[in-house]
């Protein structure tokens, strides 16, 4: 990337925050961004268990009764990303770039592929060969995916994003059709390496692989 095209940032943490909470902030922040100048913003999030149904959500893509679900602990809720059903639960690495793009060119194939890019790079620094898996979007280990997308562009700021199954129960996915996509399933870092990879891990090559693609990190993240 030349230097005049890199895309400064910087990076929050939100540890636990409640969906409907994170979407608030994401707005308050985007509106920050937006209008008041403040710097391009990565947000790192863990949710507590919640189905979140995107804009292309078709009903059969729920298994179970929203009781069954409720039974299980786990929130459904409405949201305005693109995109069918996904789930966020603990272990999973959520990232919200809150991002300008009219400094990525205002082109939302590019900006799609590019958030593919940052999670290919992720998993390979884990050793991990990923792949795209046209037309669906996200990040794949074979057929399996690991990272799902769905995003929302308000005047021309980012929000909603990135979904990284670190260390999350897999099991959840089996309760819907992921993403509304048939016949493929779901998998995640631990499940890949053998061993327990959490958030904690994934967050610092994460930032790198956005850093990477986009530009300059302000800061470091721990």
């Amino acid at each position: 990337m030349k230097e005049q095209d890199a895309l400064e940032f910087e990076v929050v943490d939100w540890g636990c925050v409640g969906y409907a909470e994170s979407v608030q902030r994401q707005l308050d922040l985007l509106e920050r961004v937006s209008s008041q100048g403040v710097s391009n913003t990565l947000v790192f999030v863990e949710h507590p268990p919640i189905l979140t149904l995107g804009a292309s959500f078709h009903e059969e893509n729920l298994l179970l009764t929203p009781a069954e679900y409720a039974e299980r602990g786990i929130e459904v809720s409405r949201t305005d990303r693109g995109g069918d059903v996904t789930y966020h639960g603990p272990g999973q690495l959520v990232i919200y770039p809150i991002f300008r793009l009219e400094e990525t060119g205002k082109d939302l194939h590019k900006w799609m592929r590019d958030l593919e890019e940052t999670m290919l790079l992720t998993l390979a620094e884990f050793g991990i060969g990923g792949r795209r898996f046209p037309p669906h979007t996200g990040a794949w280990v074979n057929d399996l995916k690991i990272a799902a997308i769905g995003v929302k562009v308000k005047r021309w700021v980012s929000m909603h994003g990135i979904a990284l199954n670190c260390s999350n129960d897999l099991e959840v996915f089996k309760t819907i059709v992921p993403c509304g996509i048939h016949d493929y399933g779901v998998t995640s870092l631990s499940e890949e390496l053998g061993r327990l990879v959490g958030p904690k891990e994934a967050k610092p090559i994460v930032a790198s692989s956005f850093a990477q693609v986009f530009g300059r990190l302000r800061g470091s993240v721990g």
